[in-house]
């Protein structure tokens, strides 16, 4: 099993709760901080001793308060450890829910684990250490279904451009114009028609509005 992690998390109540978690596992040594600066500091600090950490299990999203901070979340802190310390195993700990997310650190982050804060996290939390240690990554089986269904669909640049106009408010009538001053092809309204009308059907969504709140809801816009 792991022999040294760090917890980065901003509510203290749930940092308290992690190191309960890893005290049942037996984890001899677990550090923990409370922002993302600190929390990289102490990975610098553990590589210059030569005794560098074996996991991070991290929050997503940190509030702001009087501690100024330069790395304001999760995703830009394990971007940043994985520049020194690539081989180092994340877990992360968050309240988000939209697939579109969560695939992204999988994907961009290249994060081993992720656990949503929901009832039972401390038992997905034990399961995901688990699996993280012999190298396996962890995602829960209704976040799986989820990922399964975002990726059903590969969205290309172009529909993300249609979605996020209507997202703004421009009627799909006026999105062409849109499309041609920024020499984006096709820019035809019957192409855009099509293609709108595509996605919903793919997507199994009724109207432009509930394409954009699905959109908005999975993340991608």
């Amino acid at each position: 099993m792991f022999k040294k992690i760090l917890i980065a998390e901003d509510h203290e109540s749930i940092n308290l709760s992690v190191q309960k978690t890893l005290e049942e596992l037996n984890i001899p040594n677990v550090d923990y901080v409370y922002y993302c600066d600190d929390a990289l500091a102490k990975i610098q600090k553990a590589i210059r001793e030569n005794n560098p950490y074996d996991l991070l299990i991290t929050d997503l999203y940190y509030e702001e308060d009087h501690h100024l901070q330069k790395i304001k979340d999760g995703k830009e802190l394990i971007l940043k450890i994985k520049e020194i310390q690539p081989s180092l195993k994340v877990i992360v700990f968050s309240a988000e829910h939209k697939s579109g997310v969560i695939d992204s650190l999988f994907n961009e982050c290249k994060v081993n684990g992720y656990v949503r804060k929901a009832r039972n996290d401390s038992k997905e939390l034990k399961k995901s250490i688990a699996s993280v240690y012999i190298n396996e990554n962890y995602l829960s089986l209704d976040l799986k279904q989820d990922i399964k269904k975002l990726n059903s669909y590969e969205f290309s640049a172009y529909d993300i451009t249609l979605v996020t106009l209507l997202s703004k408010g421009v009627l799909q009538k006026n999105i062409p114009n849109y499309l041609q001053e920024n020499d984006i092809k096709p820019y035809s309204l019957s192409s855009v028609e099509k293609k709108l009308n595509g996605l919903k059907e793919d997507l199994e969504v009724t109207s432009n509005e509930h394409l954009v709140a699905f959109c908005k809801d999975i993340g991608i816009i």
